[in-house]
């Protein structure tokens, strides 16, 4: 999906007005995909097992396959670390790391303008 840059994700509607928004949306729009980016901004690599730790609520199977969504469009890595036991450590791509001005908005969008429902906030 990349070009040979690595910086650049090839798409079909380039040069739409429209094209940047969509296709970032689509990137990101899963429920849990810019959760599992930001859990990997602010922690690190991390096994599947430790990510399943911090990315609380979610299934293994749902992970899993956001995961290798995630590496389908260039924004995870998937690594070996060890052949016995196998064991994989997932990491931010460059351009997966490149998203943190998105994923860092939507957080604090959310933490502004979001709350529990039957919170007592005047509703």
């Amino acid at each position: 999906m990349s070009e040979e840059s690595g910086e650049r994700l090839a798409v079909g509607c380039a040069g739409e007005d429209w094209c940047p928004i969509t296709t970032t949306a689509a990137l990101v729009g899963r429920k849990w995909h810019p959760v599992i980016l930001h859990r990997l901004m602010d922690g690190g690599p991390a096994g599947f097992n430790e990510l399943e730790a911090r990315v609380d609520g979610i299934s293994s199977k749902v992970l899993s396959e956001s995961l290798d969504d995630l590496e389908a469009n260039d924004l995870v890595v998937r690594e070996t670390v060890s052949e016995t036991p196998v064991r994989v450590q997932y990491s931010l791509t460059e351009t997966g790391a490149s998203l943190d001005g998105v994923v860092y908005a939507m957080r604090d969008w959310g933490t502004e303008h979001l709350v529990e429902p039957d919170s007592g906030d005047g509703d």
